[in-house]
Protein backbone atom coordinates (compact mmCIF):
# COMPACT_ATOMS: atom_id res chain seq x y z
CA UNK A 1 0.00 0.00 0.00
CA UNK A 2 1.44 3.41 -0.78
CA UNK A 3 -0.76 6.50 0.50
CA UNK A 4 0.00 9.85 -0.52
CA UNK A 5 -0.47 13.71 0.59
CA UNK A 6 -0.52 17.01 -1.29
CA UNK A 7 1.05 14.96 -4.23
CA UNK A 8 3.91 13.26 -2.39
CA UNK A 9 4.70 9.68 -1.20
CA UNK A 10 3.76 9.87 3.19
CA UNK A 11 6.26 7.42 5.39
CA UNK A 12 4.24 5.42 7.87
CA UNK A 13 3.21 2.76 10.28
CA UNK A 14 0.45 0.27 8.89
CA UNK A 15 -1.14 -2.45 11.00
CA UNK A 16 -3.64 -3.57 13.31
CA UNK A 17 -5.07 -5.97 10.30
CA UNK A 18 -6.03 -8.92 12.93
CA UNK A 19 -6.53 -9.27 16.85
CA UNK A 20 -2.77 -9.86 17.12
CA UNK A 21 -1.11 -6.91 15.70
CA UNK A 22 -0.53 -3.74 17.64
CA UNK A 23 1.82 -0.31 16.95
CA UNK A 24 4.05 0.64 20.16
CA UNK A 25 5.50 4.00 20.63
CA UNK A 26 8.31 3.88 23.45
CA UNK A 27 9.01 7.45 24.47
CA UNK A 28 11.16 9.28 27.47
CA UNK A 29 9.19 12.01 29.74
CA UNK A 30 10.78 14.29 31.01
CA UNK A 31 8.73 15.63 33.30
CA UNK A 32 5.55 13.98 35.23
CA UNK A 33 2.62 15.25 34.55
CA UNK A 34 -0.64 15.70 32.26
CA UNK A 35 -0.12 14.77 28.44
CA UNK A 36 -2.13 15.08 25.76
CA UNK A 37 -1.06 12.30 22.94
CA UNK A 38 -1.96 13.11 19.17
CA UNK A 39 -1.62 10.82 16.35
CA UNK A 40 -1.71 11.45 12.98
CA UNK A 41 -3.39 8.35 11.85
CA UNK A 42 -5.38 6.93 8.16
CA UNK A 43 -8.65 4.48 8.22
CA UNK A 44 -7.56 2.31 5.38
CA UNK A 45 -10.71 0.93 3.93
CA UNK A 46 -13.36 3.18 5.92
CA UNK A 47 -13.57 4.85 9.67
CA UNK A 48 -11.53 3.16 12.31
CA UNK A 49 -11.86 3.53 16.28
CA UNK A 50 -8.71 1.28 18.52
CA UNK A 51 -7.53 1.67 21.87
CA UNK A 52 -5.01 3.51 22.87
CA UNK A 53 -2.98 1.66 25.84
CA UNK A 54 -0.12 3.23 28.15
CA UNK A 55 1.97 1.21 29.98
CA UNK A 56 -0.60 -1.78 29.64
CA UNK A 57 -3.34 0.13 30.52
CA UNK A 58 -6.21 1.36 28.56
CA UNK A 59 -6.59 5.32 28.21
CA UNK A 60 -8.87 6.00 25.44
CA UNK A 61 -9.74 5.57 22.07
CA UNK A 62 -8.09 6.84 18.55
CA UNK A 63 -10.54 7.55 15.84
CA UNK A 64 -9.28 7.25 12.63
CA UNK A 65 -11.07 9.36 9.10
CA UNK A 66 -11.96 6.90 6.27
CA UNK A 67 -8.65 7.48 3.18
CA UNK A 68 -7.02 10.59 4.79
CA UNK A 69 -4.79 11.61 7.45
CA UNK A 70 -5.75 13.36 10.53
CA UNK A 71 -5.36 14.59 13.93
CA UNK A 72 -6.64 12.14 16.72
CA UNK A 73 -6.04 12.88 20.09
CA UNK A 74 -6.18 10.96 23.44
CA UNK A 75 -6.06 13.98 25.82
CA UNK A 76 -5.11 14.24 30.02
CA UNK A 77 -2.88 11.23 30.19
CA UNK A 78 -1.07 11.12 33.41
CA UNK A 79 2.40 10.43 32.65
CA UNK A 80 5.15 10.26 35.19
CA UNK A 81 9.16 10.70 34.69
CA UNK A 82 10.44 8.03 32.73
CA UNK A 83 10.42 5.52 29.66
CA UNK A 84 6.56 4.92 28.58
CA UNK A 85 4.83 2.17 26.25
CA UNK A 86 2.39 3.88 24.25
CA UNK A 87 0.66 0.98 22.19
CA UNK A 88 -2.40 0.78 19.96
CA UNK A 89 -4.39 -1.86 20.30
CA UNK A 90 -7.04 -2.95 17.28
CA UNK A 91 -10.48 -2.61 18.02
CA UNK A 92 -12.11 -1.99 14.84
CA UNK A 93 -9.27 -2.22 12.43
CA UNK A 94 -6.76 -1.33 9.79
CA UNK A 95 -4.93 2.17 10.09
CA UNK A 96 -1.69 4.09 8.87
CA UNK A 97 -0.16 5.80 11.63
CA UNK A 98 2.18 9.20 10.62
CA UNK A 99 3.56 9.84 13.74
CA UNK A 100 3.12 10.53 17.72
CA UNK A 101 3.44 13.88 19.47
CA UNK A 102 3.67 14.12 23.07
CA UNK A 103 2.22 17.82 23.97
CA UNK A 104 2.33 18.48 27.75
CA UNK A 105 -1.44 19.90 29.42
CA UNK A 106 -2.59 22.14 31.92
CA UNK A 107 -4.62 20.26 34.07
CA UNK A 108 -8.69 20.72 34.19
CA UNK A 109 -9.24 24.00 36.12
CA UNK A 110 -10.76 23.76 39.36
CA UNK A 111 -13.39 26.56 37.78
CA UNK A 112 -14.91 23.30 35.56
CA UNK A 113 -16.14 22.36 38.53
CA UNK A 114 -17.98 25.78 39.80
CA UNK A 115 -21.46 26.47 38.15
CA UNK A 116 -25.15 27.43 39.27
CA UNK A 117 -27.32 24.68 40.74
CA UNK A 118 -30.33 25.90 38.26
CA UNK A 119 -32.19 23.73 36.64
CA UNK A 120 -33.82 23.55 33.24
CA UNK A 121 -37.37 23.25 33.98
CA UNK A 122 -38.03 26.64 35.94
CA UNK A 123 -40.97 25.06 37.77
CA UNK A 124 -38.81 22.09 39.48
CA UNK A 125 -40.10 21.34 42.56
CA UNK A 126 -38.17 22.13 46.12
CA UNK A 127 -37.14 18.14 46.03
CA UNK A 128 -35.34 18.56 42.91
CA UNK A 129 -33.76 22.13 43.34
CA UNK A 130 -32.59 20.53 46.73
CA UNK A 131 -30.65 17.65 45.15
CA UNK A 132 -28.97 19.80 42.60
CA UNK A 133 -27.67 22.24 44.76
CA UNK A 134 -26.33 19.28 46.89
CA UNK A 135 -24.62 17.68 43.51
CA UNK A 136 -23.71 20.98 42.64
CA UNK A 137 -21.92 22.26 46.20
CA UNK A 138 -20.21 18.53 46.41
CA UNK A 139 -18.64 18.47 42.29
CA UNK A 140 -15.14 18.81 42.44
CA UNK A 141 -14.89 18.30 46.27
CA UNK A 142 -16.54 14.50 46.87
CA UNK A 143 -17.57 11.43 44.74
CA UNK A 144 -21.31 9.79 45.09
CA UNK A 145 -20.97 5.84 45.11
CA UNK A 146 -23.79 4.43 42.76
CA UNK A 147 -25.28 1.09 42.34
CA UNK A 148 -27.61 -0.47 39.38
CA UNK A 149 -30.26 -2.50 40.76
CA UNK A 150 -33.75 -3.36 39.85
CA UNK A 151 -34.33 -5.60 42.92
CA UNK A 152 -33.43 -2.31 45.21
CA UNK A 153 -31.47 -1.58 48.27
CA UNK A 154 -31.90 -5.70 48.72
CA UNK A 155 -30.81 -6.80 45.84
CA UNK A 156 -27.71 -9.30 45.94
CA UNK A 157 -25.88 -6.19 44.41
CA UNK A 158 -26.11 -3.74 47.22
CA UNK A 159 -25.49 -7.26 50.12
CA UNK A 160 -22.68 -8.12 48.36
CA UNK A 161 -21.36 -4.46 48.55
CA UNK A 162 -22.01 -4.26 52.16
CA UNK A 163 -20.66 -7.87 53.10
CA UNK A 164 -17.30 -6.41 51.49
CA UNK A 165 -17.21 -2.76 52.96
CA UNK A 166 -18.83 -3.41 56.81
CA UNK A 167 -21.75 -2.44 56.08
CA UNK A 168 -21.32 0.72 53.12
CA UNK A 169 -24.11 0.97 50.73
CA UNK A 170 -23.92 3.12 47.88
CA UNK A 171 -25.54 6.27 48.19
CA UNK A 172 -27.23 6.47 44.83
CA UNK A 173 -29.58 3.32 43.37
CA UNK A 174 -29.79 3.29 39.83
CA UNK A 175 -33.22 1.59 38.75
CA UNK A 176 -34.93 0.84 35.12
CA UNK A 177 -38.07 0.99 33.45
CA UNK A 178 -38.06 -1.92 31.07
CA UNK A 179 -40.46 -3.77 32.44
CA UNK A 180 -42.98 -0.50 32.40
CA UNK A 181 -42.29 -0.70 28.09
CA UNK A 182 -45.73 -1.60 26.74
CA UNK A 183 -44.87 -4.68 24.72
CA UNK A 184 -42.84 -6.45 28.11
CA UNK A 185 -45.37 -4.94 30.69
CA UNK A 186 -48.20 -7.38 29.41
CA UNK A 187 -45.98 -10.43 29.37
CA UNK A 188 -43.92 -9.84 32.83
CA UNK A 189 -44.22 -9.74 36.25
CA UNK A 190 -42.01 -7.07 36.85
CA UNK A 191 -39.88 -5.68 39.80
CA UNK A 192 -41.84 -3.08 41.75
CA UNK A 193 -39.61 -0.35 41.30
CA UNK A 194 -41.37 2.07 42.63
CA UNK A 195 -41.43 0.45 45.78
CA UNK A 196 -38.09 0.74 45.49
CA UNK A 197 -37.58 3.96 44.65
CA UNK A 198 -39.86 4.94 47.71
CA UNK A 199 -38.47 2.86 49.98
CA UNK A 200 -34.75 3.72 49.10
CA UNK A 201 -35.82 7.81 49.21
CA UNK A 202 -37.10 7.33 52.72
CA UNK A 203 -33.90 5.54 53.64
CA UNK A 204 -32.35 8.99 52.78
CA UNK A 205 -31.12 7.94 49.29
CA UNK A 206 -30.89 9.53 45.91
CA UNK A 207 -32.98 7.74 42.94
CA UNK A 208 -32.04 7.31 39.21
CA UNK A 209 -34.07 6.08 36.71
CA UNK A 210 -33.37 4.99 33.14
CA UNK A 211 -35.54 3.40 30.32
CA UNK A 212 -34.75 0.55 28.53
CA UNK A 213 -37.66 1.36 25.59
CA UNK A 214 -38.47 -1.85 24.25
CA UNK A 215 -40.17 -0.62 21.07
CA UNK A 216 -43.63 -0.47 20.65
CA UNK A 217 -45.45 -4.29 19.76
CA UNK A 218 -45.79 -3.64 16.01
CA UNK A 219 -41.71 -3.14 15.72
CA UNK A 220 -41.48 -6.44 16.72
CA UNK A 221 -39.85 -9.29 15.18
CA UNK A 222 -40.71 -11.66 17.97
CA UNK A 223 -38.66 -15.09 16.34
CA UNK A 224 -36.36 -16.84 18.19
CA UNK A 225 -33.52 -14.79 16.40
CA UNK A 226 -34.94 -11.65 17.32
CA UNK A 227 -37.12 -12.08 20.68
CA UNK A 228 -39.38 -9.89 21.87
CA UNK A 229 -37.73 -9.30 25.08
CA UNK A 230 -34.95 -7.83 23.71
CA UNK A 231 -36.98 -5.37 21.36
CA UNK A 232 -34.77 -2.15 22.97
CA UNK A 233 -31.78 -3.24 20.94
CA UNK A 234 -31.53 -2.21 17.17
CA UNK A 235 -31.16 -5.23 15.91
CA UNK A 236 -34.14 -7.02 17.54
CA UNK A 237 -36.88 -4.50 15.79
CA UNK A 238 -37.68 -2.50 12.46
CA UNK A 239 -39.14 0.72 13.94
CA UNK A 240 -37.49 3.57 12.38
CA UNK A 241 -37.47 6.54 14.14
CA UNK A 242 -36.33 9.08 11.30
CA UNK A 243 -39.74 8.31 9.74
CA UNK A 244 -41.66 8.64 13.01
CA UNK A 245 -40.20 11.70 13.84
CA UNK A 246 -40.41 13.06 10.00
CA UNK A 247 -44.11 12.00 9.92
CA UNK A 248 -44.07 9.13 7.69
CA UNK A 249 -45.27 6.91 10.06
CA UNK A 250 -48.11 8.60 12.40
CA UNK A 251 -49.00 5.52 13.83
CA UNK A 252 -45.77 5.20 15.06
CA UNK A 253 -45.72 8.92 16.27
CA UNK A 254 -48.42 8.26 18.42
CA UNK A 255 -47.62 4.56 19.75
CA UNK A 256 -44.33 6.47 21.23
CA UNK A 257 -46.11 9.57 22.72
CA UNK A 258 -48.39 7.19 24.64
CA UNK A 259 -45.55 4.78 25.54
CA UNK A 260 -44.18 8.27 26.82
CA UNK A 261 -47.43 9.26 28.96
CA UNK A 262 -47.64 5.59 30.11
CA UNK A 263 -44.34 6.07 32.04
CA UNK A 264 -45.11 9.55 32.86
CA UNK A 265 -47.87 8.36 35.08
CA UNK A 266 -45.09 6.41 36.88
CA UNK A 267 -43.20 8.99 37.32
CA UNK A 268 -45.98 11.08 38.72
CA UNK A 269 -46.22 8.62 41.61
CA UNK A 270 -43.18 9.33 42.84
CA UNK A 271 -43.74 13.02 42.74
CA UNK A 272 -47.02 13.23 44.56
CA UNK A 273 -43.97 11.78 47.45
CA UNK A 274 -42.09 14.04 46.98
CA UNK A 275 -39.09 12.39 45.47
CA UNK A 276 -36.57 13.95 43.06
CA UNK A 277 -35.30 11.53 40.10
CA UNK A 278 -32.14 11.84 38.44
CA UNK A 279 -34.00 10.80 35.20
CA UNK A 280 -31.79 9.25 32.59
CA UNK A 281 -33.78 8.40 29.56
CA UNK A 282 -32.77 7.25 25.79
CA UNK A 283 -28.86 6.48 26.93
CA UNK A 284 -26.24 5.76 24.97
CA UNK A 285 -27.61 7.02 21.65
CA UNK A 286 -24.64 7.60 19.64
CA UNK A 287 -23.75 3.95 19.72
CA UNK A 288 -26.69 3.14 17.33
CA UNK A 289 -27.07 -0.45 19.36
CA UNK A 290 -30.65 0.85 21.05
CA UNK A 291 -33.20 2.07 18.21
CA UNK A 292 -33.37 5.86 19.38
CA UNK A 293 -30.13 6.30 18.32
CA UNK A 294 -30.24 4.35 15.13
CA UNK A 295 -31.32 6.86 12.90
CA UNK A 296 -29.09 9.47 13.48
CA UNK A 297 -28.55 12.37 15.63
CA UNK A 298 -31.37 15.03 14.42
CA UNK A 299 -34.37 12.45 15.15
CA UNK A 300 -32.79 11.49 18.34
CA UNK A 301 -32.93 15.16 19.10
CA UNK A 302 -36.07 15.81 18.12
CA UNK A 303 -36.98 13.00 20.26
CA UNK A 304 -35.59 13.94 23.22
CA UNK A 305 -36.99 17.07 23.06
CA UNK A 306 -40.83 15.96 22.43
CA UNK A 307 -40.25 14.00 25.54
CA UNK A 308 -38.86 16.71 27.93
CA UNK A 309 -41.95 19.17 26.34
CA UNK A 310 -44.45 16.60 27.31
CA UNK A 311 -43.01 15.44 30.51
CA UNK A 312 -42.63 19.28 31.99
CA UNK A 313 -44.95 20.77 29.88
CA UNK A 314 -48.26 18.40 29.41
CA UNK A 315 -47.37 16.11 32.39
CA UNK A 316 -45.70 18.78 34.91
CA UNK A 317 -43.58 16.82 35.90
CA UNK A 318 -41.14 19.20 37.95
CA UNK A 319 -39.62 16.69 39.61
CA UNK A 320 -37.27 15.68 37.46
CA UNK A 321 -33.08 16.41 36.98
CA UNK A 322 -32.61 16.04 33.00
CA UNK A 323 -29.50 13.86 32.70
CA UNK A 324 -28.51 13.25 28.88
CA UNK A 325 -25.97 10.49 27.97
CA UNK A 326 -25.59 10.53 24.06
CA UNK A 327 -22.07 10.09 24.51
CA UNK A 328 -21.35 12.39 20.81
CA UNK A 329 -21.53 16.19 20.90
CA UNK A 330 -23.93 15.84 17.55
CA UNK A 331 -26.42 13.97 19.82
CA UNK A 332 -26.66 17.00 22.36
CA UNK A 333 -30.03 18.25 22.47
CA UNK A 334 -29.35 21.50 23.59
CA UNK A 335 -28.75 23.39 27.04
CA UNK A 336 -32.21 24.16 27.83
CA UNK A 337 -32.91 20.23 27.67
CA UNK A 338 -30.18 19.03 29.93
CA UNK A 339 -29.20 19.42 33.43
CA UNK A 340 -26.29 16.56 33.70
CA UNK A 341 -24.02 15.21 31.34
CA UNK A 342 -23.30 11.37 31.44
CA UNK A 343 -20.86 8.90 30.22
CA UNK A 344 -20.74 5.37 29.99
CA UNK A 345 -17.47 3.52 30.10
CA UNK A 346 -16.41 -0.02 30.34
CA UNK A 347 -12.85 -0.17 30.57
CA UNK A 348 -11.05 -3.38 30.49
CA UNK A 349 -11.44 -5.52 34.45
CA UNK A 350 -9.00 -3.90 36.82
CA UNK A 351 -8.65 -0.43 35.05
CA UNK A 352 -8.94 1.34 37.56
CA UNK A 353 -7.64 5.10 36.01
CA UNK A 354 -9.36 8.32 36.09
CA UNK A 355 -11.04 7.82 32.32
CA UNK A 356 -10.09 11.62 31.83
CA UNK A 357 -9.80 11.69 28.27
CA UNK A 358 -14.15 10.99 28.44
CA UNK A 359 -14.41 13.52 30.99
CA UNK A 360 -12.45 16.09 28.43
CA UNK A 361 -14.63 14.54 26.02
CA UNK A 362 -18.15 15.53 27.59
CA UNK A 363 -16.53 18.59 28.98
CA UNK A 364 -16.72 19.85 24.88
CA UNK A 365 -20.28 18.87 24.45
CA UNK A 366 -21.13 22.49 25.34
CA UNK A 367 -19.75 25.91 26.26
CA UNK A 368 -22.30 25.80 28.96
CA UNK A 369 -21.20 23.89 32.44
CA UNK A 370 -22.93 21.35 33.34
CA UNK A 371 -21.94 18.55 35.75
CA UNK A 372 -20.48 15.79 34.58
CA UNK A 373 -21.46 12.53 35.79
CA UNK A 374 -19.90 8.55 35.49
CA UNK A 375 -23.55 7.35 34.51
CA UNK A 376 -22.57 3.52 33.98
CA UNK A 377 -19.63 1.72 34.87
CA UNK A 378 -17.87 -2.04 34.61
CA UNK A 379 -14.73 -0.99 37.08
CA UNK A 380 -14.98 1.24 40.15
CA UNK A 381 -12.46 3.88 39.69
CA UNK A 382 -9.75 4.62 41.64
CA UNK A 383 -10.75 7.97 43.60
CA UNK A 384 -6.97 8.87 44.47
CA UNK A 385 -6.19 8.71 40.91
CA UNK A 386 -9.50 11.05 40.18
CA UNK A 387 -7.66 13.48 42.49
CA UNK A 388 -4.69 13.35 41.30
CA UNK A 389 -5.52 13.93 37.72
CA UNK A 390 -8.53 16.27 39.06
CA UNK A 391 -11.31 14.37 37.03
CA UNK A 392 -13.39 14.76 39.60
CA UNK A 393 -17.03 12.85 38.45
CA UNK A 394 -19.97 13.71 40.27
CA UNK A 395 -21.00 10.30 40.96
CA UNK A 396 -20.77 6.83 39.41
CA UNK A 397 -23.64 4.21 39.36
CA UNK A 398 -22.27 0.75 38.97
CA UNK A 399 -23.48 -1.32 36.32
CA UNK A 400 -25.36 -4.66 37.46
CA UNK A 401 -25.05 -8.40 37.79
CA UNK A 402 -21.80 -10.05 36.48
CA UNK A 403 -19.85 -6.28 37.51
CA UNK A 404 -20.55 -6.80 41.17
CA UNK A 405 -22.21 -10.84 41.60
CA UNK A 406 -20.88 -13.93 40.34
CA UNK A 407 -23.67 -16.76 39.53
CA UNK A 408 -24.02 -17.51 43.52
CA UNK A 409 -24.85 -14.09 44.01
CA UNK A 410 -21.52 -13.55 45.84
CA UNK A 411 -18.89 -10.45 45.33
CA UNK A 412 -17.20 -11.05 42.41
CA UNK A 413 -13.44 -9.55 41.56
CA UNK A 414 -13.65 -9.92 37.96
CA UNK A 415 -14.01 -6.00 37.48
CA UNK A 416 -13.35 -4.34 41.18
CA UNK A 417 -10.56 -5.92 43.40
CA UNK A 418 -12.32 -6.34 46.75
CA UNK A 419 -9.65 -4.18 48.48
CA UNK A 420 -10.31 -1.45 45.16
CA UNK A 421 -14.20 -1.90 46.37
CA UNK A 422 -13.10 -1.42 50.06
CA UNK A 423 -10.82 1.55 49.70
CA UNK A 424 -13.48 3.39 47.29
CA UNK A 425 -16.08 3.01 49.82
CA UNK A 426 -14.10 4.03 52.94
CA UNK A 427 -12.32 6.83 51.00
CA UNK A 428 -13.11 10.19 52.85
CA UNK A 429 -13.95 11.59 49.38
CA UNK A 430 -16.44 9.25 48.27
CA UNK A 431 -19.94 9.93 49.74
CA UNK A 432 -22.12 6.20 50.65
CA UNK A 433 -25.53 6.33 51.92
CA UNK A 434 -24.36 7.04 55.48
CA UNK A 435 -22.78 10.24 54.65
CA UNK A 436 -25.67 11.81 53.09
CA UNK A 437 -27.39 15.09 54.80
CA UNK A 438 -31.10 15.11 55.21
CA UNK A 439 -31.69 16.48 51.82
CA UNK A 440 -35.53 17.24 52.86
CA UNK A 441 -33.84 19.78 54.70
CA UNK A 442 -30.97 21.05 52.75
CA UNK A 443 -30.59 24.93 51.74
CA UNK A 444 -30.81 26.24 48.29
CA UNK A 445 -28.91 29.59 49.64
Amino acid sequence: MTLHENGETVPYLQGLEDDSSFIVFDIYIEEEGMYDLSFQTYGVGGEKTNYLIVDGEEVGEIHSEPEVFSDSAVRYVYLEKGNHSVKIEKFWGYIAVKGLKVMKTKPISQETYQLDATLVNPRATKEARQLMQFLVDNYGKNILSGQSANDGHLSQEFQAIAKETGGKTPAILGLDFIDESASRRDRLSPPNVLKHAETFHDMGGIVTFMWHWNAPEKYLYDTNEHPWWSGFYTEHTFIDLGKIMNGEDPEGYDLIVKEMDEVAERLKKLQDQNIPILWRPLHEASGGWFWWGDSGPESFIKLWQLMYDRYVTVHELNNLIWVWNGQGKEWYPGDAYVDIIGEDIYPGKHVYGSQAERFAQAMDYTDAKKIIAYTENGVIPDPDLMIRDNIMWSYFTTWNGEFVINGLGRYSEEYTEKDMLQKVYSHERVLTLDELPDLSTYSLD
